[in-house]
């Protein structure tokens, strides 16, 4: 990679040592690296997006041994964070616009002030700002199922979604000593379900119902939901 990266000036040739901006290649090439440089822990005690990297754990003591493992793994392979723009041994940080548990307040702001879409291109740019955060909305594909809509029904579903956005409950953390507990319902349009301890919600799950998935029976749609909702929380284990 470093070769094709190779430029001239008039002081000589010069080639990077760092990933540069501009590359066509570059975004992907460099999650692909990441991806394998973190392979071993991606799922179990990393999450990984670009340079972006959160290390959890259950505990201080194990958060210790997790930073050391993933240090150990970005020096093998000349891969250095800049100490500046690091959080150590936290209970809550903001990683990718959440606040781990709760919707980061800069994202509710832009949600609040949003207004009301009156075409197609601007459902959509709304949408994908929604369902970023639809772990913290019950039912959230059931709401939603009407702004495409750009009617009276589709302004109140929009109205809606911005409330439940803007009130978005705190979410809780999961206590792996405690008994989890899934509870899942079907609609004629969608699928939900909650992930709970003790009757708080840990995340919530939503979905969509489309193709022969509707013509399903009641029975097989809470069934359906059952098994999807039980895939989205897997990570859980």
């Amino acid at each position: 990679m470093i070769g094709k990266q190779l430029f001239k000036t008039k002081f000589g040739l010069y080639e990077w040592l760092v990933m540069p901006f501009g590359l066509t290649n570059a975004p992907s090439t460099f999650m692909r690296l990441m991806n394998e440089v973190l392979r071993a822990f991606i799922g179990k005690l990393v999450v990984v997006y670009f340079d972006d990297i959160l290390i959890y754990s259950k505990s201080l003591h194990e958060h210790m041994d997790h930073l050391r493992v993933v240090f150990d793994a970005l020096r093998a392979t000349r891969l250095f964070g800049n100490i500046e723009k690091c959080t150590f041994c936290t209970d809550r940080v903001s990683f990718l616009g959440y606040a781990v548990i709760e919707v980061d307040e800069a994202k509710v702001q832009a949600i609040r002030s949003w207004p009301t879409p009156t075409t197609v291109s601007q459902v959509r740019s709304f949408h994908g700002l929604a369902g970023f955060y639809r772990r913290f909305v019950p039912n959230f594909s059931t709401i939603v199922a009407p702004l495409n809509e750009l009617t009276k029904k589709g302004e109140d579903a929009f109205n809606l979604l911005k409330d439940k956005l803007t009130q978005a409950p705190l979410l809780q953390l999961p206590d792996f000593g405690k008994t989890f507990e899934l509870e899942c319902d079907a609609s004629g349009v969608g699928i939900g379900g909650v992930l709970m301890q003790e009757n708080k919600p840990l995340a919530y799950f939503s979905e969509k119902l489309s193709g022969p998935v509707l013509n399903y029976s009641t029975y097989n749609k809470e069934l359906y939901a059952l098994v999807r909702s039980l895939c989205r929380t897997k990570t859980c284990d």
